[in-house]
């Protein structure tokens, strides 16, 4: 890790053109989860487009239940808030995977429906987590970036799985420089998503490694395999069955667990 690599809040808002994320951005050296503080921040209409940083995470959670694992400034570790939410939890996420990629770059790929993916290894995912508040839908949007992992970095049975930016690209990662694009980024597809949901599903087929290809996943403790044709930014992964038909299934209740 560069030793000069620690976020800086003021450094991360300088000149930053968003208009609703970002507005004001907190550091942690270590935290819990960034997702607990979000949501303590999100009891206040007011504290809507507040991102939280932290450099470490000692009980960082993905999608599932399952565990985050970073060293102390490996990653881009955060939370969104955004204390009143108008896009449905489908298109949300469609919107969150394609913010999140563009932000990484042109070789990041999407795995629906929360993984990002780097020459097919994951390199970044996303846990959305929601609930009303005086009748507001509040959102918590947790992102999780491997940044200056090495190989050596993973446990040894996500090795051949998992992967970071300084592997795939053989340099170093600005940090500061992808943390402002991510804050960027996501602004402008929030706001897109509200303004133009179409373009949002466009650009995730565009960025979408399982569309027209076989997919095997579990919905509802049931096993399904088709070929992806397409996504519904309401109604989820849509597959072409190989049993016959069409069918939709949601990001809440399904989980990938094969793919040609």
């Amino acid at each position: 890790m560069p030793t000069t690599d620690r976020l800086d809040p003021d450094e991360i808002q300088a000149n930053l053109k968003t208009k609703r994320i970002g507005k004001k951005v907190l550091v942690y050296a270590s935290t819990s989860s960034t997702n607990d503080i979000a949501a303590e921040y999100a009891k206040n209409i007011k504290n809507d487009g507040l991102i939280i940083f932290a450099e470490e995470q000692t009980a960082g959670r993905g999608r599932a239940g399952t565990a985050w694992l970073s060293k102390p400034s490996d990653s881009i570790l955060c939370s969104i808030v955004l204390t009143d939410c108008e896009l449905n939890g489908e298109l949300l996420c469609l919107t969150c995977a394609v913010a999140v990629a563009e932000a990484i770059g042109k070789t990041a790929k999407i795995k629906w429906p929360n993984d990002i993916m780097l020459n097919s290894k994951k390199m970044a995912g996303i846990l959305l987590e929601s609930k009303s508040n005086n009748d507001r839908n509040t959102c918590i949007i947790g992102i999780g970036i491997n940044c200056h992992q090495q190989k050596d970095s993973f446990p040894a049975e996500l090795q051949s799985t998992a992967t970071s930016i300084d592997i795939e690209n053989q340099t170093t990662c600005d940090r500061l420089g992808l943390a402002k694009r991510l804050l960027t980024s996501m602004d402008h597809w929030l706001e897109t998503a509200e303004q133009d949901p179409e373009k949002v599903t466009a650009r995730w087929c565009a960025l979408s490694i399982q569309l027209n290809h076989r997919v095997t996943l579990r919905f509802n403790g049931r096993k399904f395999t088709g070929n992806c044709i397409g996504i519904d930014p309401k109604k989820g992964l849509v597959l072409q069955l190989d049993t016959g038909g069409i069918t939709m299934f949601d990001a809440a209740h399904t989980t990938i667990l094969k793919q040609a």
